[in-house]
């Protein structure tokens, strides 16, 4: 049973940092893609980085470019989201979700396992 747990979350300033982690377990993922999504009250969720497992391969969505950084650390089965220069647009629940294809996906739909998320909060 493949099992991701976000952590790391919390509530930051606004020009702050914050590094999201999410600890998977429960299968090889080194033929997989990891995402990391975001969900805003009222709003949809949103593709906001990923990551190849087997290499280095990664994609960020324009509103995180520069600011984020999606990484993985293969002997803890772990993928990380550096946030920096957070805003208070990037408050959300923060989820992380896996897919066994080697290329990157950037639809929510497509993913097949999800975490349960963890709060970020941005204050100005």
């Amino acid at each position: 049973q493949v099992q991701l747990v976000e952590s790391g979350g919390g509530l930051v300033q606004a020009g702050g940092s914050l590094r999201l982690s999410c600890a998977a377990s429960g299968r090889t993922f080194s033929s997989s893609a990891m995402g990391w999504f975001r969900q805003a009250p009222g709003k949809e969720r949103e593709f906001v980085a990923a990551i190849i497992w087997s290499n280095t391969n990664t994609h960020y969505a324009d509103s995180v470019k520069g600011r984020f950084t999606i990484s993985r650390d293969n002997a803890k089965n772990t993928v990380y989201l550096e946030m920096n220069s957070l805003k208070p647009e990037d408050t959300a629940v923060y989820y992380c979700a896996a897919v066994g294809r080697p290329w990157i996906v950037i639809i929510d739909k497509m993913y097949e396992y999800w975490g349960r998320g963890t709060q970020v909060t941005v204050s100005s």
